[in-house]
């Protein structure tokens, strides 16, 4: 674990995208008590005397650091009853194991919208394991048959929930469950709206959920200060949740321009999620996934880059996300090659760094600017000539999360006043230093 640092940090010599604008900033950043002081022209001259750590960045571009906005600690599998069924002291502990890897990729922050708890997010504030900063809403919430609903036709089984998904109708039952995840630290609530591809009993674009449940979620996320989120692939899905107050929908992939259109006229932002497709697609035999599964996939997979390119002719705020799954969650890095393809590098990078900071509700997040948290990535190279370095695994990055160094690639030969923790032997993912 890297050692609670008192002091301040200056990396020199950078190439700085600000998490906005296209144009890259030469200079320095520096940073006090995990907070950036000074972008730019600075030397890091305002630092405290004998308190600081000088990086040279050496030409490298620095990002602010990454942000996934549909990750699942829990998701151990891509079978249901596993990731909801099981000890919940393993899924902890293995969700740990997965949201540090996130972080030695350079995601400083996640939000976790199906799953996870005030736990996971207490036991990283304090240290006990790294991991990036971590936003939760809690298991999502479905209809009886819905896509939280892991029974199968023939299943004649007792199923209220587990770890991932709670099975929740009602108004009533709505409102209570909506107050306890608040309650218990939620910082939004998940609704399914549609069926899924790995869900076994409900048709991808059936909407899910009557206006008044809806509602009832969205009323009492928004009295809270906060906002539902909801799981819609169809337009019949996505305008049904629209209409009656959700904020943000995730995945999205069967959107049309009508559709967009609302969606922009609302103010809904879009979270795709176009690498669990492509990697189930790939990998699909590899993993196990079932013949209906990959039917559906295929289903959203086709339509998945169409949907974002129409979001985007609509004006719609365009956030980034994964979604992987079990052994699936090493190509979180080629999400951002897929959504690359779709927006180009400057507004792919937009959406996994200031767009989610903004869905996030923290304007001092996925930025570099005065002010911000000194979460930062400092890349292999220069993105906007070679958008590799994004997502190459094999190419060193330096990942520092709150002012402090937790990953150093590309730092080879400068001397730090400390020393890195030993890799983990993490499945699917690169060792690191």
């Amino acid at each position: 674990m890297i050692p609670n640092l008192p002091g301040d940090l200056t990396i020199r010599n950078a190439r700085i995208f600000d998490g906005e604008s296209p144009a890259l900033v030469e200079g320095s950043i520096s940073v006090r008590d995990g907070r950036i002081t000074a972008v730019g022209d600075t030397d890091g001259s305002e630092a405290r005397p004998g308190s600081g750590t000088v990086l040279d960045a050496g030409g490298r571009v620095v990002i602010p650091g990454l942000i996934d906005a549909h990750f699942h600690a829990y998701a151990l599998s891509l079978t249901s009853a596993v990731n909801e069924t099981g000890p919940l002291s393993y899924s902890a502990l293995a969700g740990a194991r997965r949201l540090e890897a996130a972080l030695r990729r350079g995601f400083t922050s996640v939000r976790d919208v199906a799953g996870g708890d005030i736990g996971l997010a207490t036991a990283i504030e304090e240290g006990l394991y790294p991991g990036p900063r971590y936003f939760f809403t809690g298991p999502a919430l479905s209809q009886t048959g819905g896509h939280g609903d892991i029974r199968a036709a023939n299943d004649g089984s007792c199923f209220h929930g587990g770890h991932m998904c709670e099975v929740v109708d009602g108004v009533e039952d709505l409102l209570l469950a909506v107050r306890h995840r608040f309650r218990t630290g939620a910082t939004a609530v998940k609704l399914m709206t549609s069926g899924g591809v790995i869900s076994p009993v409900d048709p991808i674009r059936v909407p899910q959920y009557s206006p008044a449940e809806i509602r009832a979620v969205t009323e009492e996320a928004s009295r809270r200060g906060s906002y539902a989120t909801a799981h819609a692939y169809s337009p019949e899905a996505i305008s049904h949740s629209v209409l009656n107050g959700v904020r943000c929908i995730e995945h999205g992939n069967l959107l049309d321009a009508e559709t967009a259109q609302l969606m922009a006229e609302h103010d809904v932002s879009l979270v795709p999620t176009l690498v669990t497709y492509d990697a189930m697609g790939r990998r699909g035999a590899e993993i196990g996934l079932t013949e209906v599964g990959a039917a559906k996939n295929q289903e959203v997979l086709a339509a998945g880059k169409k949907a974002v390119s129409l979001a985007r002719e609509a004006g719609v705020r365009i956030g980034f996300g994964t979604d992987l799954m079990g052994e699936l969650e090493d190509e979180q890095l080629t999400g951002l090659r897929l959504q690359c393809e779709v927006l180009g590098v400057h507004d792919a990078l937009r959406s996994a760094t200031s767009t989610n900071a903004a869905l996030l509700r923290r304007d001092d997040l996925g930025r570099i600017a005065e002010g911000a948290c000194a979460d930062l990535v400092m890349l292999d190279g220069n993105p906007f000539e070679e958008p590799s370095v994004l997502w190459d695994a094999g190419r060193p990055r330096t990942v520092i999360k709150a002012g402090r160094i937790v990953s150093s690639g590309g730092l080879a030969g400068q001397e730090l006043p400390f020393e890195l923790p030993l890799a983990h032997d993490i499945s699917g993912f690169a060792t690191y230093e």
